[in-house]
């Protein structure tokens, strides 16, 4: 059950990553035909990539930081074992809808910087807000790793 949970964080954050790119590099190289401000659009292109990493410090947290030495054992319990899959549902789900919505926030902000406007400081506040999600989700799997 919690390998499961393991597999469902770091799978559906790396998923969500993955669309998160791939939206916003698709913007990029149309944007690019455009204007070239190539620089602009890789920092924009990458920032849903960080939720895939969120899905790996979860692993992390619970494989060496919670409680003493981790709790991904042979001995580990029934609850921490319902633990680790909760939060891995949790944050998996959190992190795939947190990178694809942020990779559309910051698409966006690609079209309006081919279109002339000056948004890449507001693309990139904006684009904060969806990560916060994922940030807030990294901090309840180690508020339950520590609590078990």
């Amino acid at each position: 059950l919690a390998f499961v949970g393991i597999a469902l964080m770091i799978g559906l954050c790396g998923i969500g990553s993955a669309y998160g790119v791939t939206i916003t590099g698709n913007a990029a190289v149309g944007a690019l035909k455009k204007v070239d401000k190539f620089g602009n659009f890789i920092v924009l292109t990458a920032l849903p990539g960080t939720q895939g990493l969120y899905g790996f410090a979860g692993y992390f947290i619970f494989a060496n930081m919670a409680g003493n030495g981790g709790i991904l054992t042979p001995d580990i319990t029934p609850l921490q074992a319902a633990s680790v899959f909760g939060g891995g549902v949790a944050l998996g789900l959190v992190g795939l809808f947190s990178a694809i919505r942020q990779g559309q926030v910051c698409a966006n902000g690609i079209a309006g910087i081919a279109q002339g406007h000056d948004v890449f400081g507001k693309t990139l506040i904006l684009a904060v807000f969806p990560e916060l999600y994922a940030i807030v989700a990294l901090a309840g799997v180690f508020l339950m790793g520590v609590a078990v």
